[in-house]
């Protein structure tokens, strides 16, 4: 089972995509991990991708592509695999489609997490990490975690804040992007939805609403999961 998975900063996607990962016992492929990983190695692609990093440009997708494909014909993703965070713009979405045809690989379901731009950036800057254990969930705008008071809702313990969380210009930067839906990641998954729509389902479109709770989002995955 090959699978795209789409949702904004603060949707609770790494969430979703761990259940995935579990359900399928296929890998979770991360277009960062990728990039990390080929400069780690110094492969030839990860030589020219650090290039324009430390230019501070974009790595473009004449690079980008060839590597996550050369991750999805690892063994680990034989049986199938999830990928996170490419592609992010029509053009990528494009290319990524016709990449994998010439390697004879098919996406089968593309997950999108939808969720209101406001209530994302809500989310992100709403989380507090509890100091004895950051998997205990508090969160000041989500009613199901709300820690009590300035104390983890799990253990009582004391809570702090990720700086990163609270960059708003970063936080909306990154949105910008997500929701543009002319040259941005709506775009991307729009792409495939025309796909779909032409092939006849294919890739299947799963649209999850982010907004109830992590349960109850990854039950209603499930079940469109099959």
């Amino acid at each position: 089972m090959n699978i795209l998975i789409f949702g904004p900063n603060g949707s609770g996607k790494g969430t979703q995509g761990a259940i995935v990962k579990d359900k399928y016992g296929i890998p979770h492929v991360e277009s960062g991990v990728i990039f990390r990983e080929n400069i780690a190695k110094d492969t030839e692609l990860g030589k020219k991708a650090k290039e324009y990093i430390d230019k501070g440009e974009l790595v473009p997708d004449s690079i980008t592509i060839p590597m996550i494909l050369n991750r999805l014909k690892e063994d680990d993703c034989k049986n199938g695999w999830l990928l996170d965070g490419f592609p992010r713009n029509p053009a990528q979405a494009k290319a990524l489609d016709e990449a994998l045809k010439k390697e004879g690989i098919s996406v089968d379901i593309v997950i999108e997490i939808v969720l209101d731009r406001e209530i994302a950036k809500k989310r992100i800057m709403g989380r507090r990490l509890c100091v004895n254990d950051n998997n205990h969930p508090n969160n000041i705008y989500i009613d199901a975690i709300k820690p009590n008071g300035d104390k983890c809702r799990v253990c009582g313990g004391e809570l702090k804040v990720r700086p990163d969380d609270q960059d708003e210009a970063a936080i909306d930067k990154r949105h910008s992007i997500y929701y543009d839906a002319k040259q941005g990641t709506m775009a991307a998954i729009n792409y495939f939805k025309e796909l779909s729509a032409k092939n006849n389902g294919i890739p299947k479109i799963i649209e999850l609403d982010g907004r109830p709770g992590v349960k109850e989002v990854s039950e209603k995955l499930l079940s469109q999961l099959g």
